[in-house]
């Protein structure tokens, strides 16, 4: 909603969507980095940068093999220190739960739960790990780059993508398929390599365009989206921006980002783009059932909150480690 000022007062004010709980569609970051970003464009893929225009593709329904969706949880039960044998200083972990899982929607039929996959881990640098068993679980031992906050949660994500990556494949292989459409929730990182993905980005985090390319985007209407560029740093991916319904009019409302495999050819990562556009909007997030709509597809909202569940009961599991590692309180 936005409120038109009388003239000669201040700028009109627009409350962005989103629940308030969450970070913004586009974070105070993002905004801060519209000119500071390291990342290069190639804004010539689809259309030359002076002539980008908001582009609304053919309409057409799912692919003949159906949509796939992918998406994961995670959640660290406990901080935990690991000792050594030798009486050396104790190294830091992280005891955690993570679960992926797919959705696949078809044109003739509902969605459906594809596949599930839960795993315990204990999370450390330390050599000296070993599984920790509880009656609620066996956490198995990984080993982790680091112990600081940040290395272990690295190493929680990249195993969550390493099962969906898994998840993903197994599925296909099995299906036979081959003109399938997969959909992932977040950045491609660490899954480029899987054919006909599209990376599903909702929450901006940079604001990677400027000048006339950001006005095109903050022009797009619900189905359309913006022309492909390539974004280059210490990755590469093809990027484009689309707009799913909404009733805001604030600029970044039911703005999401996709992202594609950088080696694709102009005419493959195109196609991709027009998929998405046709197909995305119609999964959109409503705002009476999801905080987060309507970037928070129903597909992920779904599949999210059914891998919570399988996660199974934190106070418990809390419960377990600490009786396994001799707290009993």
């Amino acid at each position: 909603m936005t409120t038109a000022p009388p003239a000669g007062t201040a700028a009109a004010i627009t409350v962005d969507p989103w629940d308030p709980g969450y970070a913004t569609s586009l974070t105070a970051e993002a905004i801060g980095e519209l000119d500071a970003t390291s990342v290069r464009l190639d804004l010539d893929v689809e259309l030359p940068s002076g002539r980008w225009r908001p582009i609304a593709p053919a309409a057409e329904g799912l692919p003949p093999a159906g949509l796939i969706v992918a998406d994961g949880v995670r959640r660290v039960e406990a901080r935990v220190w690991v000792s050594g044998p030798d009486g050396d200083m104790p190294a830091p972990g992280i005891a955690a739960s993570c679960a992926a899982g797919l959705v696949r929607c078809t044109p003739d039929g509902p969605a459906e739960l594809a596949e599930v996959d839960v795993r315990r881990s204990l999370f450390t640098p330390s050599p000296h790990a070993a599984d920790l068993v509880t009656w609620a679980g066996t956490y198995a031992a990984v080993r982790a780059g680091g112990g600081t906050a940040e290395q272990l949660s690295l190493a929680l994500q990249r195993q969550l993508s390493d099962i969906e990556v898994g998840l993903a494949t197994r599925y296909r292989t099995a299906s036979g398929h081959d003109d399938d459409l997969l959909i992932v929730d977040g950045p491609l990182r660490g899954r480029a390599h899987l054919p006909r993905t599209i990376g599903y980005v909702k929450t901006h985090h940079a604001a990677y365009l400027t000048g006339a390319e950001t006005a095109v985007l903050t022009a797009l209407r619900p189905g359309q989206r913006t022309p492909v560029f390539l974004m280059t740093t210490g990755w590469a991916r093809h990027s484009w921006y689309l707009r799913l319904p909404t009733p805001s009019t604030a600029p970044w409302a039911g703005i999401a980002r996709c992202e594609a495999a950088p080696d694709l050819s102009r005419d493959a990562v195109v196609d991709l783009a027009d998929h998405s556009a046709a197909i995305i909007p119609a999964l959109a997030g409503v705002d009476y059932k999801d905080p987060r709509a309507p970037q928070n597809l129903v597909p992920i909202g779904g599949l999210e909150k059914l891998l919570r569940h399988r996660l199974g009961d934190a106070g418990l599991l809390y419960r377990a480690l600490r009786t396994a590692t001799g707290r009993h309180s």
